[in-house]
């Protein structure tokens, strides 16, 4: 079993090696530069009309609407959510600090800037170009805007994108989850792993059987408890340290511009690392460029692409700039940083544990970081069960039996990520991510135009 691991481990190494590579790293946030010019930098000209007509429309009446076999929007955005918000914003946000210094959180605002507007175009493709079946169900993706945006002919990159989508739900969305899940079980109530697994698994079951619309009832009770809970310790944890602050933010600015290595090593060393794990860790947070988001948003009765899209902006924007901020300074504030490695607390959740513990009185931070996996890492599982199912749908062209088969094998992962090798887990489902990246970032690429078009006619409009 070892044996296995070890190559296991030196594929998926080499494998990582090349999608979170200098060329991934261009196309990705090259790809989000692109579309923020074609686009005339809608999250800043546009940014007030967003979140007015987004998080500021949440108690409007258009919400309580029957939205027959569909989502409503607010449900499509808290089942994009649930899946964007998860234990990257605090597991993967405190190990990318101390793989890349703090100069990591600067590159992780970077992508999230030029991210929203990658998220934004991804999310009106899929609107524009969704297929709508006899029962009146949306049903979209980057498999679908690459098939009917490109044309048949591009439907191999559609079946590449919907294999590795299928594959990434296993990964970031299952046992990457399921394991911080356990461990957060573990710590509060002295569960065992297994034991933890098995009750996971009784509740994504009940979930997912009930398909698309139980997903989006939950999460639209979830998603909204789950951020204000956290977003409400991280204020508390600031406020505590507040004189520190600027110290903290000076710490992110130089070290994002280091010319010293990391432990040793040559020239600029530490800005590559600080940019690689910044990248990488801002796109497994807020998902942007991914293509998995678009899915679940694909599913909304709104008529008007842009109109959804907006969402994907405030989606980023929630995620990285507010969520992962507030996990970025309390790593920073805390001093866990001076233990050099992630290695010193067992996993990035016992770090993140650790750094609130450090900040709030007792054992109350760790008890708040814990609560916060479950619930984030809860939402995600969700999510990336519905992602799962429509990339394997569209592979068995909505054969019922094998979407059948999937959920079943889906729910049954939890376990395997409860009971599995942590690290390993994160290592593959980075991977994962990177790789179904490529197809859909050329996919926007080609298909820039479209978005510049409509996303002029819809502003146009609203002047």
């Amino acid at each position: 079993m070892e044996k296995f691991l070890k190559i296991v481990t030196d594929v998926n190494g080499a494998v990582n090696n090349f999608v979170w590579g200098p060329i991934m790293l261009v196309l990705l946030v090259g790809t989000g530069v692109f579309l923020t010019f074609r686009t005339g930098w809608i999250q800043v000209r546009w940014f007030g009309y967003i979140m007015k007509n987004t998080v500021g429309s949440l108690f409007s009446k258009s919400g309580k609407k029957d939205h027959g076999s569909n989502l409503s929007p607010f449900q499509a955005v808290t089942t994009a959510l649930a899946g964007t918000v998860g234990t990257g914003n605090i597991a993967g946000v405190t190990g990318a600090i101390f793989a890349g210094g703090p100069g990591a959180v600067f590159w992780m605002w970077l992508s999230a800037f030029f991210g929203m507007c990658t998220k934004y175009s991804e999310i009106a493709l899929a609107m524009k170009f969704r297929n709508t079946d006899a029962n009146g169900v949306h049903k979209g993706g980057p498999m679908y805007y690459i098939e009917n945006g490109l044309g048949k002919g591009w439907k191999w990159l559609a079946v590449i994108f919907a294999i590795l989508g299928g594959l990434a739900s296993f990964g970031i969305g299952n046992i990457a989850q399921s394991s911080e899940i356990a461990g957060a079980l573990n710590g509060l109530f002295g569960i065992p792993t297994l034991a933890g697994g098995i009750v996971l698994t009784v509740v994504v079951a009940v979930v997912v059987i009930g398909g698309v619309q139980r997903i989006g009832q939950v999460t639209s009770l979830l998603v909204p408890f789950m951020a204000i809970f956290y977003i409400i310790a991280g204020i508390l944890v600031i406020i505590l340290r507040i004189t520190e602050i600027p110290a903290a933010f000076a710490a992110i600015f130089s070290s994002a511009f280091s010319l010293e290595a990391v432990g040793g090593g040559i020239f600029g060393y530490a800005i590559m690392r600080a940019m690689q794990n910044g990248f990488a860790r801002g796109v497994f947070s807020n998902e942007a460029g991914l293509g998995s988001a678009p899915i679940a948003h694909a599913a909304s009765s709104t008529e008007e692409p842009c109109e959804q899209a907006i969402w994907g902006v405030f989606e980023v924007f929630i995620d990285t700039i507010v969520i992962c901020t507030i996990t970025s300074l309390a790593v920073i504030l805390s001093g866990v940083l001076d233990a050099g490695s992630v290695d010193a607390f067992g996993t990035k959740g016992a770090a993140a544990v650790a750094a609130f513990n450090a900040i709030l009185p007792g054992t109350l931070g760790g008890t708040i970081i814990q609560i916060s996996l479950i619930f984030f890492a809860l939402s995600t599982i969700l999510s990336w069960s519905y992602y799962g199912e429509r990339c394997w749908g569209y592979i068995s062209g909505d054969n019922r039996i094998f979407v059948t088969v999937y959920k079943v094998i889906f729910v049954l992962f939890c376990i395997v990520g409860a009971t599995g090798s942590g690290q390993l887990m994160w290592d593959i489902s980075d991977t994962l991510n990177g790789a179904m990246a490529i197809p859909n970032l050329v996919a926007l690429l080609a298909l820039s135009g479209v978005v510049a078009k409509i996303t002029k006619d819809y502003f146009q409009r609203k002047k």
